[in-house]
C-alpha cells in the first residue's frame, strides 16, 4: 500500500473540473445544425387514443417535424424491451406486453410519450406542442394494487393486470416448521414508492451522419453498451456497429439511469428522419412523471419461533408495483432481488416467498439504490423487533442468538444465496460501542425532561452485489451477461489509460481504478487517465449498477494488470539479460531479484513501442491488454445501523438526533470516498424513512409530482454520521472487496423506523408504515391522547 494505493485517503481527481464547472453532461453538448425535441405526455392515466392531430401544431413557426406513435410503428420499429424474464409458480411465462416508444391505440399511465415535436428551439417545440389536438377517450384507472386485483377490474393489458406469480422456497417444510411453533410474529407493511431525482435530470441527443448510416446517441445512461445492446437490437433493429452510445459526465443515477427509455429511441430514430440532431433535455417536473420510480410492495411477512425465540421458518406474501410496463429489469428486483436475501445475517431454515407483480396506471418502477435488498431489509428488521415483542425479549439478544456464526462461512441460506464470509457479531459489537448503545436510557429520561420522546432502532442487514456469474443469472431469466471488461493501455512514456465497461456518475471511479493501477504498477496517479462511457473505445461492459463497479469492473482491471506486467517482466528480462522469473516489480521499477539492476516502468513502455533491443520473436510489440470478468457468485456488504431519534409530541416532527453505521464492504480501496458513499445512501434511507413518498390519486394522477409536494431530505434534516468499517475479505475476487454504494440506503430505513416505534412504545406502536411523517406521528399521539382522557 502506497500513498496514493490501495488504502489510501486519495482526493478524488475528478472534482476539480466539477467543483469549477469544467463537467461535460450531455445537456452542455451541442451538435452543428442541432434541433430540439418536446415530448406531448398523456395528462390522464388510462385512456384509448381517439385522434392525434398535428396539422396546426406543424405550421408552427420553428417546426421541422412531428412523429407519433403511428409514424414510429410504420417505420417498422420495435418497442423497448424488457431484459430480464421471469417465470410463473406453474413454470410459464411472466406477461410482457408490448411497451411501445410513442403511445399507440392507448395510453396507461398519466406521462406516456404521445407525440414529439422537433423544432429549430426548445421554446418553439413547446409551444407547438400545445398546438396538437388529442382527442381521448379515457377509462376508469387503476391506480393501486389493490384495485388491480379487485374482480371486475379495468384491464391495463390485454393479459389482465398479474404479470407475474412467482414463489421461491419449500412451501411444504415452512408450513411444517409453522405448526411445530412455540409462537408466530406477524407484520403488515408498506415499502413506499420513491422518486429518484438525481440532480442531472434525464438528456438525450441523436446524430446520425447520413454519409456513413451511423447513429450516435449521447444520454444520461449508467449502462451506454447496454443501451446500444437493446436499441440497436429491439428497437431500431440495426446493427450495433451502426450505433455508438456516449454517456459523458452523469450527475448522479440511483438506478433511474439504467434502462433504455422511449427518449433515447425517439431522438436517434427521429435524427434519421429530419437529417439533423435532435436534443432533448427533461424539465424536473417531466422526471417527475417519465423517469421510473422505486419500491412500492406491500407485504405480509410471519416468523415461526421456537421457545427459546429462535427462527424456525418465515413466510411473506409481497404484491410488487410493475407500474404500466415494464421497465427494462423491474421484473428481477422483488424477485431474485428481493427474496433471495430474506434470510437475512439469521440462520433462519425455512424461507417461502410469494411474489406478485401488478400492473398498475402508474409510472413503471424498476431499481432504485439498494433494488430489492432495502426491500427485504426493511421487511426483515422491522420483523425481527415484533419478533423481540413477541417472545418479551431484548432487540439485540434475539439477533445475537439467530445470528450466523463467525465460523459457518461459506453459509448456505434456503433461498439459493451462499454467503462467503461475514463477522455479525464483530459488526454489531463496533456499532454498540460507537452509539454508545449502554447510556441510551439516560439520553431518553433527559429528553423526556426537554418534553422529547426519545427513541433507539438497530438493523444488522445483509445484501448481495455483483450480480453473478453470467451462466447462473441467464438461467434465472436475466437477458444480458454480467461480466466487465477493462482494457488497459500504457502509452510508450510510460503513462496509462484504463478503458472500462462501468460508468461513474458519482462514485469517483476516476480515482479508486486509478489507485488499482498505481499500487500494481507503482507509478503516480498524475500519468494514469480513466476512460468510460464512450461505446467506441471500450471493447464492451454491462455499466454500473448494483455495487459491481470494484468487484467487478475493478476485478477485470486487476485481471488486465496482471496480463500487463507479465508482459512487461518478458521485455524487462530481455533487456536485463535474466530470466524473467526472476523479474519482480517494485516501486515502479522492474528489478532482477537479488540484485540492484533494474529497469524503470517508463523504460519498459518505450521498448515496447520502440522494439530495438526487443524480445520479438515471443514477444508483440506494444503494451495493451483487455480482460473480461465473470464473477463466481455475488458479493455480500453487511453491517449493523443504529438511529437514534426524539420527537416532538406536539407537532409530530421527529429528529433523527444521532446515527452510527457500521458495515463491512470488504476491503477499502479508499476509505473517504466509501464514507461519502456511505453518507449518501444514508441520507437517500432516511429520507425514504421520514420524508418521501410518491402518492397517485384514484384517477392516476400523480399528486407529488414537484419539490412542493415530494419533500426531499435537506442537510438541516441530517445529524453528522458516525461512519466506520468492520472489514472481513470476499474469497472469490482477488481485491477481496465487496461494494459500498448502496449499504447505506439498504440498513438505515429499519434502523431509523425502529427507532420512531421505540420512541412510540408508550403509546402501544407495534408499527409505523414509510415515511413516518409529522401528521402520521402526531395522530397517533393525539389519538392516544384522546383515549387517555376517555
Amino acid at each position: 500500500m502506497g500513498a496514493e494505493g490501495i488504502g489510501a485517503a486519495v482526493r478524488r481527481k475528478e472534482d476539480f473540473r466539477f467543483l469549477t464547472g469544467r463537467g461535460n453532461y450531455t445537456d452542455d453538448i451541442n451538435r452543428p445544425g442541432q434541433t430540439h425535441a418536446f415530448i406531448l405526455r398523456s395528462q390522464v392515466a388510462h385512456a384509448e387514443i381517439a385522434k392525434v392531430d398535428t396539422a396546426k401544431a406543424a405550421m408552427a413557426p420553428g417546426v421541422v417535424a412531428i412523429f407519433t406513435g403511428t409514424d414510429f410503428a410504420a417505420d417498422g420499429k420495435g418497442g423497448l424491451p424488457c431484459g430480464w424474464l421471469v417465470k410463473n409458480k406453474d413454470g410459464s411465462n411472466m406477461q410482457e406486453p408490448p411497451h411501445p416508444v410513442l403511445a399507440q391505440g392507448k395510453v396507461r399511465h398519466v406521462g406516456d410519450p404521445i407525440a414529439v415535436v422537433i423544432a429549430e428551439t426548445r421554446e418553439q417545440a413547446k409551444d407547438a406542442a400545445e398546438l396538437i389536438e388529442v382527442d381521448l377517450k379515457e377509462l376508469p384507472a387503476v391506480a393501486t394494487m389493490a384495485e388491480a386485483v379487485k374482480p371486475g377490474a379495468p384491464k391495463i393489458h390485454e393479459g389482465g393486470n398479474v404479470c407475474y406469480d412467482w414463489h421461491l422456497g419449500d412451501k411444504d417444510a415452512c408450513e411444517a416448521a409453522f405448526k411445530g411453533a412455540h409462537k408466530v410474529a406477524k407484520i403488515d407493511l408498506v415499502n413506499n414508492r420513491l422518486v429518484p431525482n438525481a440532480m442531472e435530470p434525464r438528456a438525450a441527443i441523436g446524430d446520425f451522419d447520413r454519409a456513413t448510416g451511423e447513429y450516435t446517441l449521447y444520454t444520461t445512461s449508467q449502462n451506454p453498451h447496454v443501451i446500444r445492446l437493446l436499441m440497436g437490437a429491439f428497437v431500431l433493429q440495426i446493427p450495433e456497429s451502426r450505433l455508438r452510445v456516449v454517456a459523458p459526465d452523469v450527475g448522479g443515477g440511483f438506478g433511474s439511469k439504467i434502462y433504455h427509455y422511449a427518449e433515447e429511441a425517439i431522438v436517434t430514430w427521429a435524427s434519421a428522419k429530419v437529417g439533423r440532431p435532435i436534443k432533448w433535455t427533461c424539465e424536473r417536473s417531466e422526471s417527475f412523471m417519465s423517469d421510473a420510480h422505486g419500491r412500492d410492495h406491500v407485504s405480509h411477512a410471519e416468523m415461526a419461533m421456537d421457545k427459546d425465540g429462535r427462527f424456525l421458518a418465515l413466510r411473506v406474501k409481497t404484491d410488487a408495483n410493475m407500474g404500466a410496463y415494464l421497465s427494462t429489469f423491474a421484473p428481477a428486483i422483488p424477485t431474485y432481488l428481493y427474496a433471495t436475501l430474506l434470510a437475512g445475517v439469521y440462520t433462519t431454515p425455512v424461507v417461502y416467498a410469494e411474489v406478485r407483480a401488478l400492473f398498475t396506471n402508474t409510472l413503471p418502477v424498476d431499481a432504485y439504490r439498494g433494488a430489492g435488498r432495502p426491500e427485504a431489509t426493511f421487511l426483515l428488521e422491522r420483523l425481527v423487533d415484533v419478533c423481540a415483542a413477541e417472545m418479551g425479549m431484548d432487540r439485540l439478544e434475539i439477533r445475537k442468538r439467530n445470528f450466523i456464526p463467525a465460523n459457518a462461512f461459506p453459509y448456505q441460506t434456503p433461498v439459493a444465496l451462499q454467503y462467503d464470509s461475514g463477522d455479525y457479531q464483530a459488526t454489531l459489537a463496533t456499532a454498540l460501542k460507537n452509539s454508545d448503545w449502554a447510556g441510551f436510557e439516560a439520553r431518553r429520561a433527559a429528553a423526556k425532561k426537554r418534553g422529547k420522546l426519545r427513541g433507539i432502532g438497530i438493523s444488522t442487514y445483509i445484501e448481495a452485489c455483483g450480480i453473478a456469474p453470467s451462466a447462473v443469472v441467464g438461467s434465472l431469466g436475466a437477458r444480458a451477461g454480467l461480466y466487465e471488461c477493462a482494457n488497459i493501455r500504457v502509452h510508450p512514456t510510460g503513462s496509462v489509460t484504463v478503458f472500462t465497461g462501468c460508468h461513474s456518475h458519482g462514485q469517483g471511479h476516476e480515482t479508486t481504478y486509478a489507485q488499482l493501477v498505481a499500487d500494481r504498477l507503482g507509478i503516480p496517479l498524475e500519468q494514469i487517465e480513466v476512460s468510460h462511457g464512450d461505446t467506441n473505445k471500450i471493447p464492451f461492459g454491462m455499466g454500473t449498477y448494483g455495487s459491481r463497479s470494484l468487484a467487478v469492473g475493478g476485478t477485470a482491471i486487476v485481471k488486465a494488470l496482471d496480463k500487463i506486467v507479465d508482459k512487461a517482466k518478458k521485455i524487462a528480462a530481455h533487456l536485463l539479460e535474466a530470466a524473467p522469473a526472476d523479474i519482480e516489480l517494485k516501486d515502479g521499477k522492474f528489478v532482477v531479484a537479488g540484485t540492484d539492476k533494474a529497469k524503470a516502468f517508463g523504460e519498459i513502455s518505450l521498448a515496447a513501442y520502440v522494439p530495438h533491443n526487443y524480445p520479438i520473436d515471443t514477444v508483440e510489440p506494444g503494451l495493451e491488454e483487455t480482460a473480461f470478468y465473470d464473477p463466481k457468485n455475488f458479493t455480500f456488504p453487511g453491517g449493523c445501523h443504529i438511529c437514534e431519534v426524539e420527537i416532538d409530541p406536539d407537532t409530530g416532527v421527529t429528529k433523527v438526533v444521532k446515527f452510527t453505521a457500521v458495515d463491512d464492504v470488504g476491503r477499502v480501496i479508499n476509505p473517504m470516498i466509501v464514507e461519502g458513499q456511505v453518507h449518501g445512501g444514508l441520507a437517500q434511507g432516511i429520507g425514504q424513512a421520514l420524508l418521501e413518498t410518491c402518492v397517485y390519486d384514484d384517477k392516476g394522477q400523480l399528486r407529488s409530482g414537484s419539490y412542493m409536494d415530494y419533500t426531499m431530505p435537506r442537510a438541516d434534516d441530517l445529524p453528522s454520521f458516525d461512519v466506520a468499517t468492520q472489514i472481513t475479505l470476499c474469497t472469490h475476487n482477488p481485491l477481496g472487496v465487496k461494494g459500498v454504494g448502496e449499504v447505506g440506503a439498504i440498513g438505515s430505513p429499519p434502523a431509523v423506523i425502529n427507532a420512531v416505534v421505540d420512541a412510540l412504545k408508550e403509546w402501544g406502536v407495534r408499527h409505523i408504515d414509510m415515511p413516518a411523517t409529522p401528521q402520521k406521528i402526531w395522530g397517533i399521539i393525539n389519538s392516544g391522547r384522546q383515549a387517555a382522557a376517555e
